[in-house]
């Protein structure tokens, strides 16, 4: 009776010892999950990229231009379209630095491939190879957009725009999803536009303010009106 008695005071011992590992464990996986959480991503590793605001800066002008675009976003390319050469313009002329935001909104319309993350790690990889290579890429997204709801360019045709734009390195960077992390983040905080019941692109501002095109978009009263 004692010896058995003894047995089950060990074997008692034993199990709590196993839960409180156990419990200590699945304490530890918490805590790093958490961590891993909390954790900013990675920003790409380029003087054209803010790390602070996610935006990829075009220009050094003393105003600003802010967009905030999907790729596969066709109101995007429009606004994009519109507002091209004069935005260009003043870049050209020292008047803004144009501010750009590659989102990942629109996952859900390219039937699982994620087009709208996997073209804004593309986007930062491009930035991050060579800084004068981002525009001409963006440019090229753009004129040769797929549908909503296609499954969009696949990673051989977005490398192939990147090397066309100038960018040589980034091909590792656009199939290993380097910066989607990143990218996720940055849509976490994206500011909704005043009206709107969430997020959207393009969201447009000018010297931090926000605009709201009306009847279309046009470079002069959208943009230009609203600088200093």
């Amino acid at each position: 009776m004692a010896a058995a008695a003894k047995n089950r005071s060990v074997f008692a011992i034993v199990v709590s010892i196993i839960v409180v590992v156990a419990v200590i464990g699945v304490g530890v996986v918490v805590y790093l999950m958490n961590r891993q959480a909390a954790e900013p991503a990675t920003a790409p590793a380029a003087g054209v990229v803010n790390e602070e605001t996610g935006a990829v800066e075009i220009g050094d002008g003393d105003q600003t231009v802010t967009e905030y675009i999907d790729f596969m976003c066709p109101i995007c390319n429009s606004a994009h379209e519109a507002y091209h050469d004069t935005v260009t313009s003043l870049i050209e002329d020292g008047t803004i630095t144009l501010e750009i935001h590659p989102m990942g909104l629109l996952d859900n319309m390219s039937q699982g491939t994620e087009y709208s993350s996997r073209t804004a790690n593309a986007a930062y990889c491009v930035a991050e190879d060579n800084g004068d290579a981002f525009y001409p890429f963006m440019d090229l997204l753009f004129k040769n957009q797929p549908s909503e709801g296609s499954t969009g360019l696949d990673d051989d045709e977005l490398i192939g725009y990147a090397k066309q734009a100038g960018a040589e390195g980034a091909e590792s960077c656009i199939t290993d999803g380097t910066y989607r992390d990143f990218v996720a983040q940055q849509l976490d905080e994206m500011p909704v536009m005043p009206g709107m019941s969430g997020r959207a692109t393009p969201t447009i501002l000018v010297n931090e303010e926000f605009v709201s095109p009306q009847g279309g978009f046009d470079a002069e009263a959208d943009i230009v009106a609203n600088l200093d």
